[in-house]
């Protein structure tokens, strides 16, 4: 009996839950990392900044002829006041295109692509003339520039492209099968807006640039627009022999070789300009200063705005606002080489070059160093429309930024 006891005893200790002590170890679960989404703040504070600099020098350049102008009622705000308005738009698109999915845009590119051409033959047709072209087109009270709308449609339809083409985009007939789908639409811009057929141009060769191992033909086609801008005195004048180059287009190549030599012409605008940038000095005669605005800079709200930069703000300021525009282009190239897919660094490839090579263009033309194609300054320059569009472009780049992830 005092066995079984004992036995008893001892299977009932066996069945009793073992309760675990406080101090005992705990048995360690491996804890999965948390994904975090990056979003590029400093480019985003970058866009602001840009845009709101714009306001305070679309005022100072344009409120003494708005004021003149009876058009505006004497309110020397008008332009700020409108760009404004245009701008708060673009923010509240820029905000929710970022996030959003950038692949949903690739699903539409085609369709994007054909609106291309279908607004360029619309505004070549029935579009509102303008200085002798065809640049704007009306929707209603609304009136804009297609060609803005045609900048974004072809990155996202080129991106697209590129990404179904894989390593085949490495060859040269397919790079020049890519090349050959803006090719056309370039051509259509141009006839009516020569400074956006260079900039779509310069859109592809940078896209295709960065996306293709063989790089010669690109080193090849830059040393030949470098001749070409070389000998572009020369080159006028045999293709004017020929007739392929109209008197008046002409006369721009030789107001740029040498403005003084019809300085109330074709050359009175460039000279301005120089005047302006030469009288800024180091740190500018002031904000609101300037003299040049008082009627003798054609455009200077416009795209002679770097000029009234050099002339209220010098040379320290428009350094300042180059350095900016380079920081930008930084932040572009992080997020490119840190996008998730190839879909997303060539969206924002695209993107790059618009800006990068408007920037360049703008600066070449205001100092002279390149004959006048009417090219904006982006973020600074009045323009509803471009404000509008390159504001969704920053939308779509920080779409990318978004869909970065961040382990932590």
């Amino acid at each position: 009996m005092a066995r079984r006891k004992a036995a008893g005893a001892a299977a009932g200790r066996l069945r009793q839950p073992q309760v675990r002590s406080h101090e005992e170890p705990e048995v360690q679960v491996k804890k999965k990392k948390k994904v975090r989404h990056f979003y590029d703040y400093s480019l985003l504070f970058s866009i602001i900044f840009l845009t709101a600099f714009g306001l305070v020098m679309i005022y100072s350049a344009s409120s003494y002829s708005a004021q003149l102008d009876p058009r505006y009622g004497g309110n020397g705000a008008y332009f700020m006041q409108r760009q404004a308005a245009i701008a708060a738009m673009g923010f509240v698109c820029l905000f929710i295109i970022s996030k959003m999915d950038y692949h949903i845009f690739a699903r539409f590119s085609v369709a994007a692509y054909i609106m291309s051409y279908v607004l360029m033959i619309a505004v070549s047709i029935v579009g509102t003339e303008a200085n002798g072209k065809k640049r704007w087109l009306g929707i209603g009270p609304f009136s804009f520039q297609p060609t803005e709308f045609v900048k974004i449609a072809l990155i996202v339809m080129l991106a697209a492209v590129i990404t179904s083409m894989g390593n085949r985009i490495n060859r040269l007939k397919s790079a020049m099968a890519v090349a050959g789908l803006a090719l056309p639409l370039a051509g259509l811009i141009a006839m009516n807006n020569l400074s956006s057929g260079i900039i779509v141009c310069g859109i592809v060769f940078v896209m295709l640039f960065v996306a293709c191992k063989i790089k010669w033909p690109f080193f090849a086609m830059g040393a030949g627009a470098l001749g070409i801008l070389a000998g572009a005195g020369p080159i006028g004048n045999a293709l004017l022999q020929i007739g392929l180059l109209k008197p008046y287009q002409y006369s721009r190549i030789e107001a740029w070789l040498n403005p003084e030599s019809d300085p109330m012409g074709n050359g009175f605008q460039v000279l301005q300009g120089l005047y302006a940038i030469g009288s800024g000095g180091l740190v500018g005669q002031g904000l609101g200063e300037s003299i040049q605005k008082l009627g003798f800079l054609p455009e200077s709200q416009n795209d002679m705005i770097f000029a009234i930069i050099c002339e209220e703000l010098g040379l320290f300021g428009a350094v300042s606002i180059i350095l900016i525009f380079l920081f930008m282009i930084y932040r572009f190239m992080v997020i490119a080489n840190n996008a998730p897919d190839l879909l997303g660094a060539m969206l924002v490839v695209g993107v790059m070059g618009h800006i990068a090579i408007q920037v360049i263009l703008n600066i070449a033309v205001v100092t002279n160093t390149i004959p006048n194609t009417g090219i904006t300054l982006p973020f600074i320059s009045y323009g509803g429309t471009s404000i509008l569009f390159l504001l969704m472009e920053m939308g779509m780049v920080l779409s990318v930024s978004n869909q970065i992830r961040l382990e932590t």
